[in-house]
């Protein structure tokens, strides 16, 4: 006597699963879409931040080079005014010669003082002294053709250098300018990101919990059908039975791993080419850079003199960036490594690590293309699988666990 398939109204708890699994279908759509544009705008601000950091390298070298050139223009200016001044010197004996000259009636003024002698003696030596005397006029016309000559070409430098300078100074200040913006728009949309992300995981969270509600009310609907069902197609009871039979229903609601990908790159092969490195001068470099920890990122702050205030947009924060703190580090033993990350890398190029073979004291570096132009983040290798680094606006100066990928550049060692 079973009750006949498809015969039951729809009952609440129907309408209940109904509704719960037009949630959970709801609600998955939701967190793909949301994991899809998240992935999107995180690839978004790390590569405005990427840029933003190798444009800043691009103006710290400019910037350097129209320092060199502002003082080849210093230099030239003031060749100039001296060439100016032994030219002034030079046409103010020329005068005196031409004056005297006139004024005696001769071009040998040294014609009276001859007829006046008083002896073939003083005759013979004032004679002498007279042709020297004529000599030196002589040298006096030449010398000034010269320094006409040198006073020109003196000018015509420094008018080159200051234009030169004038112009480096201008590029600069494009790059600088784009650098600017790229950063402060990259932490703009990570500052947005970190506002979103929060409503995201709260969205998220609560759709999880009408997924697994919507199971479990499936579960409890789907058992309790069954029970009744079977206690429907049973033949009365002949005894009465003391057991209770409960029916645990378990969820079987899966869990969504919400865990960031590790990347799964292997660490790049490459080949070493540096020496082995010294120990004490490594030890005193880190120990350097150590001394540093706890102070903030600080975008275009740091060098070999120590932390400084950094560039706009991080005038008022006091501490380092990335590749200021390693040539602090090793500024500390005496060895310069440049200002910039890909400088550091650029000037120890000869002298590479592999990956396999990193030792205390090699800086590994990142870059988002193939060739060392592109890098953009440097960091001090320890020892023990850990660098120590100035990571990003918003962190410190820190240890941290060393990491491979995709972008990872390579490693040098420097040496002095």
């Amino acid at each position: 006597m079973g009750l006949a398939p498809g015969t039951a109204s729809a009952t609440p708890e129907d309408d209940a699963v109904a509704a719960a699994r037009s949630e959970r279908d709801a609600a998955a759509a939701q967190v793909g879409a949301i994991s899809a544009e998240l992935a999107q705008a995180e690839a978004s601000a790390a590569a405005a931040h990427q840029a933003a950091q190798i444009a800043l390298q691009e103006y710290e070298e400019r910037r350097a080079a129209q320092q060199e050139a502002q003082a080849a223009a210093d230099a030239a200016a003031e060749a100039a005014v001296q060439a100016e001044a032994e030219l002034a010197r030079g046409r103010a004996q020329v005068v005196a010669f031409a004056r005297s000259s006139y004024m005696q009636g001769s071009t040998t003024p040294g014609a009276a003082a001859l007829m006046s002698a008083e002896g073939p003696a003083q005759l013979v030596e004032r004679a002498a002294l007279l042709d020297a005397a004529g000599s030196h006029r002589v040298d006096v016309v030449t010398q000034l053709t010269v320094l006409e000559a040198q006073a020109t070409a003196a000018e015509d430098a420094a008018r080159e250098a200051v234009q030169e300078a004038t112009e480096l100074e201008a590029q600069a200040g494009e790059l600088l300018a784009a650098a600017q913006q790229q950063e402060v728009s990259a932490r703009a949309l990570t500052a947005e990101l970190s506002v979103r992300r929060q409503t995201w995981e709260a969205e998220l969270a609560e759709a999880q919990e009408v997924l697994y509600g919507a199971e479990g009310a499936r579960d409890a609907a789907a058992a309790a059908a069954a029970a009744e069902q079977a206690a429907q197609s049973r033949p009365p009871a002949t005894t009465s039975g003391s057991g209770s039979s409960s029916s645990g229903g378990s969820s079987s609601g899966s869990s969504s791993s919400g865990g960031a990908s590790s990347g799964g790159a292997s660490k790049p092969t490459g080949s070493t080419t540096a020496g082995t490195p010294t120990g004490s001068a490594v030890q005193v470099a880190i120990a350097a850079a150590k001394s540093q920890g706890g102070l903030p990122y600080s975008w275009g702050g740091g060098s070999s003199r120590g932390p400084s205030y950094g560039i706009p947009p991080d005038t008022g924060i006091f501490g380092f960036d990335c590749s200021g703190l390693t040539e602090y580090a090793y500024a500390a033993v005496g060895i310069a490594i440049g200002s910039t990350s890909r400088d550091q890398y650029w000037r120890f190029r000869d002298r590479t690590v592999a990956a396999s073979d990193l030792q205390p004291g090699d800086l590994v570096f990142w870059a988002n293309g193939s060739v060392y132009t592109s890098i953009y983040h440097v960091a001090l290798y320890i020892g023990n699988g850990q660098v120590i680094q100035a990571p990003q606006s918003n962190d410190v100066v820190r240890i941290s666990s060393m990491w491979f990928g995709s972008d990872y550049y390579g490693a040098v060692r420097p040496t002095g």
